[in-house]
């Protein structure tokens, strides 16, 4: 059986019953335990993923309505809820932590008969671009091992490229589902803020991250993004996206559309290798018809300034409530006084959690007002 086919040619295979979604579930289950235990992109595999697609051969055969997905398998990031389900953001704060109920984009997967095949890796509380930053160890790219696939999505991005699910979903603050799917090569898309529901996301930092698809095609990210998009009344932040089908226009090609180049990201300091492929990128799409001009962004100058200056300040407030009392490991507060009691429960964490923990102490301090 072919693995690596699209989510839409799986879906299409399996409606018009040329394989089953229980032969390819079993398939893509046997991929994983072949390959990942090199590549490490998962922390916990769904044992009921084959009941779960036999299940759906079952409603097909009966002429039962069944959901969009059709069984296709998908991978979540390990920050994102799933009832009954360990999460553990890649964090030994969180090593038996079990999800209370369902992420929104979750239950809207749920409803299309998705499948989820496991939790798959990151840096820890999704702080880092290479996955290295995980409790649990590292993954590994699957072009080439000694090389990183990226973060802090990184195992939403392997088990992509491994053929180990034909869709992922990861989480994008800073870069987290578009830098591993550069290295890996799979398409990754960060929506706009507030097209997708973070509710069932444990929080890195509110104001910027957000939910997003790794897929193969780009085809496959639309089919993602028409399932997950849309109004959520537990996520305040969520806008009304009118029911739009992102597929509806994806061949209508690119002439005349006018792409800004900016001119601040393609000169001094660019790694010669990345500006040969971004001027390729520009002449395949000025072949397309496109229309690419440069502009300047002076502000661009500032983002990783202001990117870490956000993102501490928020990640700091969000870290406060691991403090063993709530959340994290579990050991008796007898023979501690306050302080030493936090110290020992913070040293779970790891040292990329740590550094941007105390730089989100840092930041807002009411000297810099």
């Amino acid at each position: 059986m072919n693995l690596k086919i699209s989510a839409l040619q799986f879906i299409r295979e399996v409606k018009s019953g040329n394989i089953s979604a229980e032969d390819f579930i079993a398939q893509t289950m046997e991929q994983i335990q072949n390959v990942d235990g090199t590549l490490h992109a998962f922390l916990s595999l769904n044992d009921n993923a084959v009941d779960q697609a036999r299940a759906i051969d079952k409603k097909i055969k009966s002429g039962e309505k069944i959901g969009q997905c059709y069984g296709m398998p998908i991978s979540i990031k390990d920050n994102i809820c799933i009832k009954d389900t360990k999460t553990t953001c890649a964090s030994k704060m969180l090593e038996n932590f079990i999800a209370p109920y369902d992420a929104t984009v979750i239950t809207k997967l749920k409803q299309q008969d998705a499948i989820f095949v496991g939790k798959v890796n990151l840096d820890e509380f999704a702080m880092g671009l290479t996955t290295e930053f995980s409790a649990y160890g590292p993954s590994k790219n699957p072009w080439n091992l000694d090389y990183v696939p990226g973060g802090s999505s990184g195992g939403s991005a392997v088990s992509v490229r491994a053929f180990e699910c034909v869709a992922s979903l990861g989480s994008d603050t800073g870069g987290s589902v578009r830098n591993p799917a550069s290295f890996c090569s799979t398409v990754g898309y960060k929506p706009t803020y507030g097209l997708i529901s973070r509710y069932g996301l444990i929080s890195y930092a509110n104001s910027i991250e957000q939910i997003g698809p790794l897929t193969r095609t780009v085809e496959d990210a639309a089919f993602m993004l028409n399932i997950i998009a849309g109004l959520d009344p537990n996520d305040n932040t969520t806008v009304d996206n009118n029911n739009e089908d992102y597929l509806k226009n994806i061949d209508s090609g690119i002439e005349g559309k006018k792409i800004g180049i900016i001119t601040e990201m393609i000169g001094e300091g660019i790694a010669p290798s990345v500006l040969s492929a971004t001027k390729d990128a520009i002449s395949k799409l000025e072949g397309l018809g496109a229309i690419c001009e440069e502009i300047s962004l002076d502000m661009v100058k500032y983002s990783v300034a202001a990117y870490y200056t956000i993102t501490a300040t928020e990640a700091g407030s969000n870290l406060a409530r691991y403090d063993n009392l709530r959340y994290g490991y579990d050991f008796s507060v007898e023979g501690y006084e306050f302080n030493s009691y936090i110290e020992k429960a913070r040293k779970k964490l790891g040292p990329e959690v740590t550094r941007r923990m105390i730089l989100g102490g840092f930041v807002p301090s009411a000297g810099h007002a």
